[in-house]
């Protein structure tokens, strides 16, 4: 009878093991397919000539859109295991929902922080040089040359970062323990690295989404149609097109060498047709969608504005005032033990809502600092270097999410690595439950 339940325990381990592969292979398949849509809706058109620069745009299209599917992942696993939660503290006993445990969930949060490790440290780094590599002069040009090149210089770059480290560590504690260090790198400051980086992302995130927040009201704005009180758009074409029918004039009547002039009126001839697009957009909205829609949602983003700066206070309050309020590494519910919010599903779904808004907030907030403003991407003319670059940003500030959420009082989910089963319960390999 041992013999048999232990059998029995060991294949209900592997099917469960082989159901969690295939759901995180799905879940990942689908985040793949939307980010490579996303990025090829983007890159530059100019780039796809079938030739040695194009297989190598290719293969860096390729890890980017890796990059930018981990990115969404770490931003849908937080509100995947708060429903998650709710929906088995609603249906304990279903068994069609069997699956969704807190083994699965860890698991997922633990491909994701490996996988955004591999992407941060290895993918993107080996996708710029491969991008910018030509291959050491006097070796034959090819695919594998760049490789090598591109290789060497991963090495280097490991090699002189591991040097600044080793140096710093020495000068600020100058033993032989200090000076051994480095052998520890591996089990001591490896882990420890990924954590270095959620720090400068949620650095990143307090400073992108105040911004952000001020400015989501200006960019829903310029995406909705304003209601027409007191202007007459007919008029408003009427002299915008007189505008540009004369501006157009003015360009046939120059010579072609008069560079600088026509140049110039080039550009107030796109800004003009802009505009004039812009009012035509605005002329053909329906009434429900001036009157109705634009200040449905500008009321929408100040209560969720107002929510998120009140939750935010009252947390910081909790935390000055309250000591038991401070975030406990192993303590609190697990998956399906208690509801996340006093008001059950509802509230739930509201925390989802504002991570959702604060995530969206800090990217808009992102591309709204005079530092980053040139990466933001335009249809069809964005290069893969700035492509790049735009994943690594996506996938700092999606690290750093749940951290600030946790923090700020969004999100009190614990994870540890046991399922709800108690035939499949154990302890963690440090011997205590993991958190969140």
């Amino acid at each position: 009878m041992e013999g048999q339940d232990e059998v029995s325990a060991r294949e209900q381990h592997f099917h469960s093991q082989v159901r969690e592969s295939t759901i995180c292979f799905l879940l990942f398949a689908v985040l793949y397919i939307v980010s490579y849509f996303i990025i090829t809706r983007y890159k530059r058109k100019s780039d796809e000539q079938e030739d040695e620069d194009a297989i190598v745009n290719r293969i860096s299209l390729f890890l980017s859109t890796f990059t930018l599917a981990v990115s969404a992942g770490a931003v849908l696993l937080l509100p995947f295991s708060i429903i998650s939660n709710e929906i088995l503290l609603s249906f304990p006993q279903n068994y069609y929902i069997q699956w969704l445990n807190g083994s699965l969930i860890h698991g997922l949060w633990n491909l994701a922080s490996l996988f955004s490790n591999l992407c941060l440290f290895v993918l993107m780094p080996f996708a710029f040089f491969f991008l910018e590599s030509e291959g050491f002069a006097g070796l034959k040009r090819g695919i594998r040359a760049r490789i090598l090149e591109t290789l060497v210089m991963l090495i280097l770059l490991a090699l002189l970062i591991l040097g600044i480290v080793w140096v710093a560590l020495a000068l600020i504690d100058n033993d032989a323990a200090s000076m051994e260090s480095l052998y520890d790198l591996w089990d001591f400051y490896l882990p420890y690295l990924y954590s270095c980086i959620s720090l400068m992302g949620c650095l990143l995130l307090l400073l992108c989404t105040p911004v952000g927040l001020s400015r989501m009201f200006t960019v829903m704005g310029q995406l909705l149609v304003k209601p027409t009180i007191l202007e007459d758009l007919d008029e408003q074409i009427y002299i915008i097109t007189l505008e540009e029918e004369a501006i157009q004039r003015r360009l046939n009547g120059l010579s072609s060498s008069v560079e600088h002039n026509i140049t110039e009126l080039e550009q107030e001839l796109d800004n003009v047709k802009t505009l004039k697009t812009k009012l035509e957009r605005r002329k053909k909205a329906s009434a429900w969608e001036r009157n109705l829609v634009y200040p449905a949602v500008m009321v929408l983003l100040l209560i969720e504005t107002s929510i998120s700066v009140l939750l935010v206070a009252c947390n910081i309050l909790c935390l000055l005032v309250d000591e038991t309020a401070m975030p406990k590494g192993t303590r609190g519910p697990g998956i399906g033990n208690a509801s996340l919010s006093a008001f059950g599903f509802v509230g739930a779904a509201l925390e989802i809502i504002l991570i959702f808004y604060l995530m969206v907030s800090s990217v808009v907030g992102f591309y709204s600092l005079r530092f980053f403003g040139n990466f933001i991407p335009k249809k069809d003319d964005t290069t893969m270097t700035k492509i790049i670059g735009n994943c690594v940003s996506i996938l700092v500030l999606s690290s750093a999410l749940p951290v600030m959420s946790r923090t700020l009082g969004l999100h009190k989910l614990h994870l540890s690595d046991t399922s709800r089963d108690p035939e499949t319960t154990k302890p963690s390999a440090n011997g205590h439950q993991k958190a969140l």
